[in-house]
């Protein structure tokens, strides 16, 4: 007896039936998607290039230091003079977007994991799954579902980039020592106040570097997001391969890896705790604390201590 099983058109019946019996459901997920996508964009590139590149080198001046912030202010400064500013910003919408989604749903299911083996257990394959799938073949069911334009792009990159932080999560949890538990446990923590007063707190490193990566991710979906209409420095990119125009694709080439290496500084910098500028302030801070604390004691401060000495 011979069994005539396509995968294929296992996949293609499942596709028309979700389409012909939950449309109403796709469609106020794309209304949901897209009320976070254009508010993020609109904002973005609502802002003044000049006060964009401004924010984005604070940013890097107060968590990485001033050295970053240099090359921050330089190589935004030549995004804009190339004439892609508004196309990054675009980028950067679509990025924030997808990774606000994948943290929402992400964190929640790392933790699952974390706390049950069985969710683990079942988690596990479609992490592996979601992670191995060429990245082409999410376009097609994401532009069935959705049409064309930043939603299926955004759905698209979401599926392709959440599972680190799912997996990060799950193993920054199971990670953190005993000795916090039972301390916790000890104290009378309930399973909830352990979680988010024990767990979490020392497992934010692990989490953090998972939400880098799903940065990280969401930028390499660009270009092939934009095949389905996302917009943004994919375009250009797309644009140079087409028309085989070396320059276009290099220019924009070249602005996916500037935002990639602002993002991606920024992003371990919470990871890693306080850095930069937000470093030396903490650092002249407790000094401060520390003089008067000795002033108040009857301690000279050191100053005072080498002026007497000389």
């Amino acid at each position: 007896m011979d069994l005539d099983f396509s995968v294929g058109h296992g996949a293609d019946v499942t596709v028309n039936y979700i389409l012909d019996n939950f449309t109403p459901a796709l469609d106020a997920i794309a209304t949901a998607i897209g009320f976070v996508t254009g508010g993020i964009q609109g904002v973005l590139v609502g802002i003044p290039p000049l006060a964009g590149i401004a924010i984005l080198t604070i940013l890097s001046l107060w968590r990485v230091g001033w050295k970053f912030a240099i090359f921050a202010l330089v190589s935004l400064a030549l995004v804009n003079h190339m004439g892609l500013w508004e196309g990054t910003m675009e980028t950067l919408s679509l990025v924030l977007s997808a990774t606000v989604i994948a943290v929402v749903i992400g964190i929640p299911a790392g933790i699952a994991m974390a706390r049950s083996d069985r969710v683990a257990g079942l988690l596990r394959p479609v992490l592996d799954l979601m992670q191995t799938m060429p990245a082409f073949v999410y376009l097609i069911p994401a532009a069935m579902f959705f049409g064309l334009g930043a939603v299926p792009g955004t759905i698209a990159t979401v599926i392709f980039a959440m599972p680190p932080v799912v997996r990060l999560t799950n193993l920054g949890i199971r990670q953190v020592h005993s000795e916090f538990i039972e301390a916790g446990l000890a104290f009378g923590c309930t399973p909830s106040q352990l979680l988010f007063k024990v767990q979490l707190p020392n497992a934010m490193p692990s989490i953090m570097a998972g939400v880098n990566q799903t940065i990280m991710l969401s930028l390499s979906m660009v270009v092939i997001a934009s095949m389905i209409g996302a917009g943004g420095l994919g375009n250009s990119v797309l644009t140079g391969i087409q028309r085989l125009d070396v320059g276009a694709g290099f220019e924009g080439g070249l602005a996916v890896v500037i935002l990639a290496v602002v993002l991606d500084r920024i992003t371990q910098s919470f990871g890693k705790g306080s850095s930069g500028l937000l470093s030396f302030l903490a650092f002249r801070k407790a000094s401060g604390r520390i003089q008067a604390a000795s002033q108040a004691a009857g301690v000279p401060a050191d100053n005072e201590r080498r002026s007497a000495a000389a």
